[in-house]
């Protein structure tokens, strides 16, 4: 009977590693498959801060306030026991971009399916942004904490409240999304043309 269970579990064991690689080979074939030009990840940021914009009310007035905001469109999340999570995007200061970024992610769970959504993360501070833009590979939780904002749609957020240095938006076409987590999220810098 043990040496029953013990195969058993060799096969889940299997399984899970084979799913696992499997769904690396998507997540980096989807990185190649889906990776963008400069011109074309700006479009898409442009979109992404128009749609949080009438989304989040007094959105415009505290990304203005923001020493550099990070936008990631349409990030990919699927999952079959083991997850991954991949997006591409822009750092803006300014209002202007001045670099381009990579979401990278990956978890191990009960988990099936997939979505879309939209990252914004808000450095509110110079010594934040500094560190962000000088890291090789920035983790949340890790190299930073960003506290998520999580309001209703059209419902006002009451930003004098709000005093953590990163602010993080995720949200999707009916608004902003509660209980998310971006712990483990990595963000790299990627050159683009």
């Amino acid at each position: 009977m043990n040496s029953k269970r013990h195969c058993c579990s060799l096969i889940n064991g299997k399984s899970i590693a084979l799913i696992a690689a499997v769904l690396m080979m998507v997540i980096a074939d989807a990185n190649m498959a889906f990776a963008k030009t400069a011109k074309e990840v700006d479009a898409s940021v442009n979109a992404c801060l128009d749609r949080f914009y009438q989304q989040v009310k007094d959105g415009k007035e505290i990304a203005g306030k923001a020493k550099g905001v990070l936008v990631l469109p349409g990030v990919i999340k699927a999952g079959l026991i083991v997850g991954g999570e991949y997006g591409e995007g822009s750092l803006r200061v300014a209002g202007k971009t001045v670099s381009y970024y990579n979401l990278a992610a990956g978890s191990v769970g009960f988990q099936i399916g997939g979505e879309a959504k939209d990252i914004i993360i808000m450095f509110m501070t110079d010594v934040v942004l500094k560190k962000f833009q000088a890291s090789q590979g920035w983790e949340v939780g890790v190299d930073g904490n960003v506290a998520l904002v999580n309001i209703g749609g059209g419902e006002r957020v009451d930003f004098t409240k709000l005093n953590d240095p990163i602010l993080g938006f995720v949200f999707d076409v009916k608004g902003l999304m509660a209980d998310i987590s971006l712990k483990g999220a990595k963000f790299s810098k990627v050159e683009k043309k």
